[in-house]
């Protein structure tokens, strides 16, 4: 029995018996289940279940308490506010709503909330460490810094800071350098930059494309925000160092969530093949409620009683799953271990909700949690589409229990997924060929990383022919003013760091993660030069250390050559820099002339600011560029040059000054704007030419966006 049910969630003594395992047999007389317009459910049946679905209710037993913002008053006999089989207020006003609850080591079980209480699956979470989301979700990967550097383990969760006796709301925060950041600031001024109020109602509680987007895109820079922030406080200060849940649950309070009803079937905004590195993800866009048990579920009504049908299931690898087919998934049910001790598992919860899908052959959604590389402990959230449940049974573990079986099998016509994770794995691991490869490595070695040249659309051998050289060819680099200081960090630049120039000059912060992942956007990123004591690994080198990804230049169907990555790329992910000859705007050859060179960066051009990010746009809202620079890849270049315009960009430039002595080099360095699947094209804007050149150079714009501006210079 679950420890985390309330009292009056418990059925009469004697009105169940769970020592035993029920033999359920197909139930003929049940209808399918489709989703009506308003995204719920609803069925007839002439038999109802015994088994219904209600709220979690207080009081909760000594010790379980949920923390802050999912608290419930430990004297409430009432539903917590925003139980997520309702409707929940999606406003983005100043005025916080109740807080909407999740599934949390400290949030009480329900079995209307699909699957709230903690699981088998959550807790071997739990016991390895993994402060108990399910299987090891959060890792030294995910966590970008937070695992490795700040031994994050099961003790955390006593911290007092996830108690709800300590609230997050308005609480003022230590920072390195003695400053007072007041958190709810911090959070209104981001909600302000999106200007969320200009989604309608209807937008914001069903989603789209483009709200999934935004919010998911607000959800990260808050997180990667707070992730630089706690990383620069002393590391003996004993507070939360989860900056992927707070972030999440201090948007939530505010509303800050999309298809807050569940559904069954597709959810608006959300594509197959989407990719997630945190699980909060997952519960803001409406893809998966729980923040950790494995399978989520809804009450649907039954003529006059309710009964639970799965919407959406997790499987990263804790059980005993078996996936390794792309369109098959054998599922393992929950529960069975109380106390480290192994028991049978019983057929309610998620395991009656995956039971009556399979008779009433409603659609699941399955998110698959996959390593990035082998060996990795992270895991990769990857929503592989829409499946149905075929047949059910039960087997004997390895410890002789009980455990239910689910296979479900993946509906046909859908785009490529979790197949095209498999595909490429084993590309890299040279168990299969890539199809339409041109050159396994068109750099000839100069990248960490080969670069593939791949042609499966026509018969072209490939681009014309150019150097490749990985970074950009100053004739004379830019002169400073007085001689530059650097660091003399011998490990390596550290946050937190207040004697090192190189982090005073970016503000006080270190900007990048462990990882390499950016945690703020600047209007000029200050890396660490060749005067610097420093290592070539140091944290404030990532754009030096040449390629992170397995990147390919492949042949478009109608723009060229494009170019796309083998491996998920995350939001703030470095990619490439842009390398080439850095020319004198002055003698570049006039637009639309035959002699054109269409490999041209132009920084003197207009480039709209990423919505968000206030700090690198002028009065006007166009980025300001700190140097005129212009670099030509028409006979000199990398894989940049490749990269194709779009008006609905995944991917932003940004200006990185390293400084030697008396001179200095700017690069331009390619960051993710957003988590990129596999194989998706990267694109970055072009920018427009100043006005006083006109029309001349303009071209028809094909990247197919709903933003397009239909032309580009």
């Amino acid at each position: 029995m679950d420890q985390g049910l309330g009292s009056e969630s418990i059925p009469p003594p004697g009105s169940i018996d769970r020592s035993r395992i029920l033999d359920v047999r197909p139930l003929r007389c049940l209808a399918p289940l489709f989703p009506n317009q308003s995204g719920m459910s609803s069925a007839s049946a002439p038999q109802s279940t015994p088994f219904v679905c209600v709220p979690p209710t207080g009081p909760f037993p000594i010790g379980v308490q949920p923390f802050y913002p999912f608290l419930v008053p430990n004297d409430s006999q009432q539903t917590p506010y925003g139980v997520p089989n309702q409707a929940a207020n999606f406003s983005f006003g100043n005025e916080i709503p109740a807080p909407i609850p999740l599934n949390s080591f400290r949030t009480p079980t329900s079995q209307a909330n699909g699957g709230m209480g903690r699981s088998k699956r959550a807790s071997k979470g739990r016991r390895s460490g993994s402060l108990g989301m399910e299987d090891d979700s959060y890792s030294d990967y995910q966590s970008d810094q937070y695992t490795g550097e700040f031994g994050v383990n099961s003790a955390d969760l006593d911290d007092a800071s996830y108690s709800g006796k300590r609230k997050v709301r308005g609480r003022k925060r230590r920072v390195d350098h003695g400053d007072d950041l007041d958190v709810e600031s911090l959070v209104n001024g981001f909600l302000t930059s999106f200007k969320f109020e200009e989604f309608d109602e209807f937008r914001r509680a069903n989603g789209d494309t483009e709200v999934v987007a935004t919010i998911l895109l607000a959800y990260d820079l808050f997180r990667r925000r707070l992730t630089q922030l706690e990383e620069a406080k002393d590391l003996t200060s004993g507070v939360a160092r989860r900056p992927d849940l707070k972030a999440g649950a201090l948007l939530m309070t505010k509303g800050v969530r999309t298809n807050n009803a569940k559904r069954v079937g597709r959810v608006p905004g959300v594509e197959v093949g989407d990719i997630f590195f945190f699980r909060m993800e997952l519960c803001i866009a409406g893809l998966h409620f729980p923040s950790m048990a494995g399978i989520d579920y809804m009450s649907v009504k039954i003529t006059m009683d309710e009964e639970p049908v799965a919407v959406s299931i997790v499987s990263s690898g804790g059980y005993d799953d078996e996936g390794e087919d792309g369109d098959v998934l054998i599922y393992s049910g929950q529960g069975g271990l109380k106390d480290g001790q192994m028991s049978d598992q019983k057929l309610e919860r998620g395991n009656l909700a995956l039971e009556k899908s399979l008779h009433r052959a409603n659609e699941v959604r399955v998110i698959r949690g996959v390593r990035e590389f082998p060996g990795a402990t992270g895991k990769i959230y990857v929503y592989d589409g829409l499946y149905k449940i075929q047949e059910s049974w039960t087997e004997k573990n390895r410890s002789g229990c009980n455990v239910f079986k689910y296979k479900l099998v993946r509906v046909p016509g859908q785009p490529e997924a979790f197949t095209l994770w498999k595909s490429i794995q084993q590309w890299k691991d040279g168990t299969s060929r890539r199809p339409g490869v041109i050159l396994p490595d068109l750099t000839s070695g100069a990248e960490s990383h080969p670069v593939s040249l791949v042609n499966d659309v026509d018969d072209e051998k490939g681009p014309a022919y150019f150097t490749y050289v990985s970074s950009p060819i100053y004739s004379k680099p830019f002169a400073t003013p007085k001689p530059s200081l650097g660091c003399h960090c011998m490990g390596g630049c550290q946050p937190g760091g207040t004697n090192c120039p190189c982090n005073q000059k970016n503000g006080g912060y270190l900007l990048y993660s462990s990882v390499g992942v950016l945690l703020a956007h600047k209007s000029l990123i200050h890396e660490c030069g060749s005067t610097c004591a420093c290592p070539p690994n140091c944290r404030n080198r990532v754009s030096q250390a040449g390629l992170k990804v397995r990147l390919e230049v492949f042949k478009t169907k109608n723009r060229g050559w494009g170019l796309r990555s083998w491996d998920p790329i995350r939001t703030g992910g470095f990619i490439c820099e842009y390398a080439g000859d850095v020319v004198d705007a002055s003698t570049v050859g006039d637009f639309g002339n035959e002699n054109e060179d269409n490999y041209i960066f132009d920084a003197t051009r207009s480039y709209e600011s990423l919505v968000g990010i206030q700090d690198e746009a002028d009065s006007n809202g166009s980025r300001k560029v700190p140097f005129p620079l212009v670099i030509s890849a028409k006979n000199n270049g990398n894989v940049a040059r490749f990269m194709n315009h779009s008006c609905s960009p995944n991917v932003i430039w940004l200006p990185v000054l390293r400084e030697s002595d008396n001179d200095s080099q700017l690069h331009i360095a390619f960051f993710a704007i957003r988590h990129i699947p596999p194989m998706q094209e990267l694109t970055y804007d072009y920018g427009r030419v100043p006005p006083e050149k006109g029309d001349r150079g303009r071209k028809k714009c094909l990247c197919g966006s709903v933003k397009c501006r239909g032309y580009f210079n």
